[in-house]
């Protein structure tokens, strides 16, 4: 099978494409990547030299190379996203150009190519808000909080009307939070990982109740591989730990302190943010009738996530400097 990975050079999509490429050796994945801020060659070094992986760089809306492309490979699978919150807020035109309009353009290729398979990476926070309420399923009415997951939502029913309209073999899969592996560090896993590890204080938002679920970065791309394999053309999956007990931001960021042997002291509460979720919570049965569950508990996960961060230093020390470092001051206070 040859896949084309959009956004294969950032956290998820350069895991799936490792992923990919160790469980299926006779496959080929051409990473297509605008190498923006988030984008980084280093997460596939280790495979950047095998002849079944090829990059080339680009953006998703130029829609002459990407037209170009598709008729090389059978599968488009869309990662390529802007998908910080608090930088959406800040610069929404930007979400809007790549999540919307870029997924229409990969759209578009993929209908002329002739394809059988799209997949369109999202997210649940295009469910909104659920405090309070049941467990959403893939039928829920979109409620989107943000510019970031407007954005995303605008990107899937783009390709939900295709598969509508003109039959496109489009599929949606929408994921809890992700931690792992190559995370760039304005994720609050690894932002407070990398931040311990130089004994700098966790900026906290609010009152740190907001509900979370996290699923392991290797959980999620044995997700999609199911997704790939099974999934059908208009179909939307779910995709989730769900941890019981639920989650919050606290709780989390009280687990790491403990892992790293610190204490409270390390926490700064801080404003906030704008229009902020309390609670994403999503059922994720319909892909588990499939044969998918997470392979890793959460504390697996973070232990091998803690683990990483402390072997690859020389990764995220290079990230946090520079351009970061004004961004996190303008973010954070400092």
């Amino acid at each position: 099978m040859k896949l084309m990975v959009t956004g294969g050079a950032g956290f998820i999509g350069s895991n799936f494409i490792r992923y990919i490429l160790n469980k299926y050796p006779s496959y080929s994945v051409l990473n297509y990547d605008k190498l923006t801020y988030a984008g980084n060659l280093e997460n596939l070094t280790d495979v950047e030299e095998r002849d079944k992986y090829k990059f080339i760089k680009g953006d998703i809306i130029d829609t002459n190379l990407v037209s170009k492309l598709a008729k090389e490979v059978e599968v488009i699978i869309n990662f390529a996203a802007e998908s910080h919150v608090d930088r959406s807020i800040e610069d929404p035109f930007a979400f809007i150009e790549t999540d919307v309009r870029g997924t229409y353009s990969l759209i578009q290729a993929a209908r002329d190519a002739g394809h059988e398979r799209f997949i369109q990476i999202s997210t649940d926070e295009v469910y909104g808000d659920q405090e309070g309420k049941e467990k959403v399923k893939e039928d829920a009415p979109l409620e989107p909080s943000s510019p970031y997951s407007a954005s995303k939502a605008g990107g899937d029913l783009q390709v939900l009307s295709a598969h509508r309209t003109y039959g496109f073999p489009g599929i949606v899969t929408r994921c809890t939070n992700n931690y792992g592996p190559y995370q760039f560090p304005e994720k609050l896993v690894p932002l407070f990982i990398t931040n311990l590890l130089q004994n700098k204080p966790l900026p906290v938002y609010g009152d740190g109740r907001q509900i979370r679920d996290w699923l392991y970065v290797d959980d999620h791309c044995s997700a999609i591989d199911v997704v790939l394999h099974k999934g059908k053309s208009g179909e939307i999956y779910n995709i989730a730990a769900e941890q019981n007990p639920e989650v919050t931001n606290l709780d989390l960021t009280k687990r790491l302190l403990n892992s790293m042997g610190k204490d409270d002291s390390m926490l700064q509460y801080i404003k906030d943010r704008p229009g902020h979720d309390r609670r994403y919570a999503v059922d994720s049965s319909k892909i588990r009738d499939m044969g998918w569950k997470p392979s890793l508990t959460f504390e697996e996960g973070l232990e091998k996530t803690i683990n990483w961060y402390k072997e690859n230093r020389n990764w995220w020390e290079k990230i946090k400097s520079g351009e970061y470092k004004e961004w996190y001051k303008q973010q954070y206070g400092g």
